[in-house]
């Protein structure tokens, strides 16, 4: 009777508060089992804390403002500086190849369709621009043959003036020297750089200071290596180097290795034969003799022949 008795006193105890039952156990015990197996569990299978903070997943927008912006390519890189070719004021050299309707301008174009159909025709793109003697008007042909080659859409063309005696595409185009041609060619000044882009399909690479050591510039590896780079990286379709006269200086010849082919500029008044000669001479062997560019001609049908 006393263990009945002792029995009843704890089951109906109010002491003891309410009477769990097997279900608040198991509630407990499952509870509890949660608790360890979330402290026991490992460390990838549980997000972080600041995992827990971030959101799942970020609007579109501010993914995309967070990408790195791509990089024009280099050639949208070069420097556009103001040129107006209509303003002559302030140019030793007029630029004919503005009056589409003269007939300078018209050999001009004449002239650069013909050289276009022998590069593409053999995959050349270096184009040397040279004289046998000084004051035939080199410049004066590479920038017009520039800015025509400049007309042909979706083209790409640079100009070099690579004629360290007497440098004039700056004051030949009106446009101020930025940096000289010899930090590019010795590769201390990258492409984007030097060059400047009067047009959008036009780069020139201008100088201003006139060196004595020219012929050994253009010797160097450093200019061979920067002219590669630059056609290259530059995606021009044509490269002209105004170079000085063949005749005069060596400094002609040492670049000739680095170009498909020449063309040779004569005065109409002065040059002679002989002279034309001589410079076959110098080029045999080493590039090719494009055509001869006929300047100042009384008369002339074709400025190429």
């Amino acid at each position: 009777m006393k263990h009945f008795a002792s029995s009843e006193a704890v089951t109906a105890s109010p002491v003891r508060g309410p009477q769990k039952t097997q279900k608040d156990d198991e509630d407990v015990m499952t509870e509890q089992g949660f608790k360890r197996f979330r402290r026991r569990a490992p460390a990838d299978a549980t997000p972080s804390a600041a995992a827990e903070e971030r959101p799942l997943s970020a609007p579109a927008s501010s993914v995309a403002a967070q990408l790195p912006a791509t990089l024009p390519e280099p050639w949208d890189r070069i420097r556009q500086v103001p040129f107006d070719a209509e303003a002559d004021g302030s140019r030793c050299l007029p630029l004919v190849s503005r009056l589409r309707t003269a007939p300078a301008s018209k050999s001009f174009d004449l002239l650069r369709t013909r050289l276009l159909h022998t590069l593409k025709a053999r995959g050349w793109k270096r184009v040397a621009v040279t004289a046998p003697a000084g004051g035939c008007g080199t410049t004066f042909s590479a920038v017009n043959l520039a800015l025509s080659l400049a007309r042909v859409p979706g083209s790409r063309t640079v100009l070099l003036d690579m004629n360290f005696r007497r440098p004039g595409v700056a004051q030949a185009m009106g446009i101020p020297v930025q940096a000289e041609m010899n930090a590019f060619l010795s590769g201390a000044a990258p492409m984007e750089e030097h060059l400047l882009r009067p047009l959008p399909s036009l780069a020139v690479g201008l100088n201003s200071a006139a060196d004595q050591n020219a012929a050994e510039i253009l010797h160097s590896r450093s200019c061979s290596a920067a002219l590669d780079e630059l056609m290259l990286r530059s995606g021009a379709d044509t490269a002209l180097f105004d170079l000085p006269p063949v005749l005069e200086h060596d400094d002609t010849a040492a670049v000739l290795p680095q170009v498909d082919g020449v063309l040779l500029v004569s005065d109409g008044t002065s040059t002679t034969a002989a002279q034309l000669a001589a410079c076959e001479k110098v080029l045999a062997g080493h590039t090719q003799l494009l055509g001869v560019v006929l300047n100042r001609a009384r008369k002339s049908d074709c400025p190429l022949h």
